[in-house]
């Protein structure tokens, strides 16, 4: 599976903004797909995931009701849909990919796209 991420960029406090994560080979339902952002200095941490077969989401704490992850199956990618941004937002984001169910483990997900660098100011 390979994942491209696109969307990152640099806004004020409150504001949204929508990653996507095109994948490409990807032959059926059996992976799961998970957001995950990075700072400088700081682990990988896990935001967001889901299922691709049943949709099921899950949320980290910090972002549960202001992001919200998706798959678009006609396009073949996962988007974050991300409202209320606040400056402890800002990081790296990743999307990766592994077999079976979202875990919040970033060792546990075999494929990655490259970062896309979202900012957000006070």
């Amino acid at each position: 599976v390979q994942l491209q991420a696109s969307g990152g960029g640099s806004v004020q406090a409150g504001a949204s903004l929508t990653l996507s994560c095109a994948v490409s080979g990807r032959d059926d339902n059996t992976h799961a797909m998970g957001w995950f952002r990075q700072t400088t200095g700081k682990e990988r941490e896990w935001v967001a995931g889901i299922n691709w077969d049943d949709h099921v989401t899950y949320y980290s704490h910090f972002v549960r009701g202001r992001f919200t992850i998706s798959t678009d199956n006609a396009r073949n990618m996962v988007v974050l849909q991300m409202n209320r941004l606040q400056p402890d937002d800002t990081a790296v984001y990743y999307c990766g990919a592994k077999l079976g169910v979202v875990t919040s483990r970033p060792s546990e997900y075999t494929s990655w796209g490259q970062g896309t660098l979202v900012t957000v100011s006070s």
